[in-house]
């Protein structure tokens, strides 16, 4: 039987996770790395958000994070319906409150997780990452310094 490609699945994507503004920045300066991979993103409907991702799948998430048990609860509900499609191969996230959800749910449903620790925190962990931490398949950072933090993170070097 021959297999038309309009049959054929779409292959999985990369759910890129991350907060607008200075995460976002990280996480799209990894271009090289997804550019010919089919990809999800997931991040606040800011305007630099719209701007920086025309053209891109996004999925908006709720904001504010920071402090705020009703949005985490609104995203856990997000990364449950995004998850549940079945088409995910990893999740990469850079931060910050909104990757929780979607790093724990990820991980419980066999879904590798990625966190990257941000350029900025050298000397101590984001809390961010302490929470997803328990969570991820690879902890990757910026810093040689930050292995402090992190002694079974790989350094990547920086990504801005």
């Amino acid at each position: 039987m021959n297999t038309s490609v309009e049959d054929r699945p779409d292959p999985p994507v990369l759910l890129l996770v991350g907060s607008s503004g200075g995460h976002l920045a990280q996480l799209l300066a990894l271009r090289p790395w997804y550019e010919g991979r089919r990809r999800r993103w997931v991040t606040f409907d800011t305007p630099d958000a719209v701007s920086l991702l025309a053209g891109e799948e996004v999925v908006p998430a709720h904001h504010p994070t920071t402090r705020n048990v009703r949005n985490l609860l609104r995203n856990a509900l997000l990364a449950r319906r995004v998850l549940r499609r079945g088409d995910v191969a990893a999740v990469i996230t850079t931060g910050a409150g909104v990757a929780v959800p979607f790093v724990v749910l990820a991980r419980l449903r066999g879904i590798p997780t990625v966190y990257i620790e941000v350029y900025d925190r050298i000397d101590t962990a984001t809390l961010t990452a302490r929470l997803c931490r328990p969570f991820l398949s690879a902890m990757l950072v910026q810093w040689e310094e930050q292995r402090r933090q992190y002694p079974e993170a790989t350094v990547v070097g920086n990504l801005l």
